[in-house]
């Protein structure tokens, strides 16, 4: 007899050794077969309400938030009302609720918590539980539920962590496009006029890959040319393409006939057609004629530009025109500037970026440094290399928020 029942006990054990890995070895294909996460849910789901007759099943999951992925039996709108955080993070082991005064879980059985690396990763809930004599047999399987979840659930967040890094890919290639798209679009340096007549230089750092600020060098005429720097609100892509279409129309617009008042006006047009409001674009612009060397401009709500005249060591700031670029539907007044230029001089504009820095909580605006690198002697180009040297643009500094550029020009 005793034999009879150490054989039976055997079996018995060696049943469910052999059920439990074939449990396994289903998950392991179906997880290598690169199976969806709703078959591998549904396996999962078969292997507890057909094999151990689980009539209820909640499966809680983390996925950058604790989403509830499973739902089995008459569960109703009973999981609707339970929190995660507020109701399952304080289960740290196998929980029967029977002795749990949580309401919320009144309406299941059993509480399995599974911890990856001591982080709750999963939460599975069941009840009604089809109880035989003495311990309900799904008792002697939670451990192993809980291992089997661990492994759905780790693969299921292995899956979504390879696709979010194909996307993050993907988005990082995309803005390696749109980042050389944009630099064709504004003067490299070295095509920059740099005769007898004038020295033109430029300088520009994003703050993203790519970025709102813009500037160029526009011919009008033998004697004439035109030239702006400005800043789109706001950053990263949608400042971006609002850039590249607001170059398209001053290209077009900015041409030896227009005044700049008239300009102005079109391109406020053109800015509020595109953003409805939504955006606005501060703005320099300006032409000179080397004959004349008269210098025409409008600031558009833009940063004053700095112009120093190296002779009479006197320093202007740019200040006349209107309010921004797509501010109104129409401009209510422009005041146009112009100087006559009669002695060697530079000129510096620059985009908000450069001035506008993170000093703990707070932003600093200052221009006294940039007045300081540009008034001497020295070329407007090295007037330019100490900026970026004395602000750390270039060595990543913190208090950087935004883009930067930098236009600068010496009229001989």
């Amino acid at each position: 007899m005793e034999g009879s029942k150490h054989s039976k006990e055997s079996g018995s054990r060696l049943q469910v050794t052999t059920f439990k890995l074939q449990w396994l070895q289903e998950i392991t294909l179906a997880i290598n077969a690169n199976l969806p996460q709703e078959d591998l849910l549904k396996i999962f789901e078969d292997h507890l309400t057909q094999d151990l007759s689980i009539q209820k099943v909640l499966l809680f999951i983390f996925e950058e938030k604790w989403k509830c992925v499973l739902r089995s039996g008459e569960v109703g709108k009973s999981y609707m009302a339970i929190d995660v955080e507020r109701d399952l993070l304080p289960i740290k082991e196998i929980s029967i609720n029977t002795s749990n005064p949580n309401k919320m879980l009144e309406a299941f059985d059993i509480v399995i918590p599974v911890i990856n690396k001591d982080v709750p990763i999963a939460y599975v809930i069941i009840g009604d539980i089809e109880e035989g004599p003495g311990v309900a047999p799904i008792i002697k399987h939670l451990n192993f539920i809980q291992t089997l979840t661990n492994i759905i659930v780790v693969a299921i967040e292995n899956r979504r962590l390879f696709k979010e890094s194909l996307r993050q890919a993907a988005m990082k290639k995309e803005l390696e496009l749109a980042s050389k798209m944009q630099n064709m679009l504004i003067p490299n340096p070295s095509v920059l006029p740099r005769n007898d007549k004038i020295y033109m230089t430029s300088f520009y750092h994003p703050h993203y890959e790519v970025g709102g600020d813009y500037y160029d060098y526009i011919p009008l005429g033998r004697n004439e040319f035109g030239f702006c720097i400005s800043d789109v609100s706001g950053k990263g892509m949608s400042a971006a393409l609002l850039m590249s279409n607001f170059q398209a129309n001053l290209r077009a617009l900015f041409t030896h006939d227009v005044t700049l008042d008239a300009l102005m006006e079109k391109l406020n047009e053109r800015v509020m057609a595109a953003t409805n409001g939504e955006k606005f674009i501060t703005l320099f612009i300006a032409k000179f004629n080397y004959k004349t060397r008269e210098l025409e401009y409008i600031n558009a709500g833009h940063n004053q530009p700095m112009l120093y005249l190296m002779k009479s060591k006197e320093l202007q700031f740019l200040n006349k025109g209107c309010v921004g670029i797509g501010m109104l539907d129409e401009i209510p007044l422009i005041r146009k500037g112009s100087i006559t230029i009669e002695e060697p001089s530079k000129l510096l504009c620059y985009t908000d970026g450069l001035i506008e820095l993170i000093d703990g909580k707070k932003i600093s605006f200052g221009t006294k440094e940039i007045e300081e690198c540009i008034m001497n002697n020295h070329s407007i180009e090295e007037n330019i290399q100490t900026i970026i040297k004395k602000q750390g643009i270039l060595e990543g500094n913190a208090a950087i928020v935004d883009d930067i550029s930098i236009l600068g020009m010496e009229l001989f």
